[in-house]
């Protein structure tokens, strides 16, 4: 029988992350198959001490170096699901994720995502959400999640963390070359706070500037260069 390991990198996420568990609990519709393993990178909040209050044995947290990619391989090796979730703490999967997660697994369908909505009315926002049910490598991205068979995972090699930035961008590349990818069409709902900090477009053109780059040739750490001195 299929089983799902949620994955969820966190770093300061207080502000989201009980509410988070707190989601997926209440929506999950068959508990009995998933574990949820949130990885912690070396927070400096009450994030560690807000997932402690959850008591359910399906729940744990493990530490990793710091690092979306090293935390998210942590929480991989650390998994004992046939199939891996990852999961942004500030994402919000559909009701019955679960669900629908399994259902494409049966119907051979091994790595995917959801279609993605903003938690914000901005026109621009609401188009780019729109795109993101169109299975085109370009409308990708980490805030969507990732479900991926284990052996898949395996078989890709897991995430590059020489990448601090753009990991989910290398790994979804992986499966689109294998021809493993589809996007169930439910919304997952995400946080439009990077948006909101700086400024749809400004960030929006910032993203671009690094599809862009990378395309061109930039090697991981240029790329987190100029994340670091554009947004943050």
């Amino acid at each position: 029988m299929n089983r799902i390991s949620i994955i969820i990198p966190m770093l300061n996420e207080a502000e989201h992350i009980g509410k988070l568990l707190q989601h997926l609990i209440e929506n999950a519709k068959q508990k009995n198959r998933l574990e949820i393993i949130v990885v912690d990178g070396g927070s400096t909040d009450n994030s560690v001490e807000i997932v402690k209050t959850f008591t359910q044995t399906n729940i744990k947290i493990i530490n990793s170096s710091k690092g979306r990619s090293k935390q998210m391989n942590a929480g991989a090796k650390a998994a004992t699901g046939t199939i891996l979730y990852f999961l942004h703490a500030d994402s919000f999967p559909p009701k019955h994720f679960d669900y629908f997660i399994l259902n494409e697994i049966q119907k051979a369908n091994y790595a995917g995502c959801f279609r993605l909505k903003f938690d914000s009315n901005h026109w621009w926002l609401l188009l780019a959400g729109w795109f993101t049910q169109f299975n085109f490598k370009a409308c990708r991205g980490g805030d969507q999640s990732l479900f991926v068979t284990k052996a898949l995972f395996d078989k890709i090699g897991g995430f590059d963390e020489s990448y601090i930035i753009y990991e989910d961008n290398i790994f979804i590349s992986q499966l689109y070359k294998l021809k493993q990818f589809t996007v169930i069409n439910k919304p997952i709902i995400t946080s439009s706070r990077l948006y909101k900090k700086h400024g749809v477009f400004k960030l929006q053109y910032h993203f671009w500037m690094i599809y862009l780059k990378k395309w061109l040739g930039a090697s991981a750490s240029e790329l987190h260069e100029y994340y670091k001195e554009n947004i943050g």
